[in-house]
């Protein structure tokens, strides 16, 4: 499913509830299964959710890295490359910042099926 979050501080973050999931665990929301509807971080609510957000990204392993590209090999396209948790959480952690500066409420949705 795709969630949509969304604050007045900044542009929509789109992600797939299956990478959405791990990251508002760490920010401290409970989530029951099936993945809610929709959500809210109050303004009050943000800090404690970006430093729990700053943590994970800390606690987590390191994608490993390509070596040095072989001759013999075709390259890797980057769409294949693994994603850490550093750069999925990048656009969500970065609104939630813009939103406690501007004392903003962030919501998330479920995108609608069409």
């Amino acid at each position: 499913m795709l969630i949509t979050f969304r604050s007045k501080a900044g542009s929509e973050v789109l992600m797939l509830s299956e990478h959405a999931g791990p990251l508002l665990r760490a920010a401290g929301k409970s989530l029951p299964d099936p993945f809610p509807e929709r959500g809210v971080f109050t303004p009050e609510q943000l800090q404690a959710a970006i430093d729990g957000i700053e943590k994970a990204i800390v606690q987590a392993p390191a994608v490993k890295e390509e070596e040095e590209e072989d001759g013999d090999k075709p390259p890797v396209h980057p769409v294949s490359r693994p994603v850490g948790l550093q750069q999925r959480a990048y656009p969500l952690l970065d609104l939630m910042k813009k939103s406690l500066a501007k004392g903003a409420t962030l919501s998330w949705e479920a995108a609608s099926p069409w």
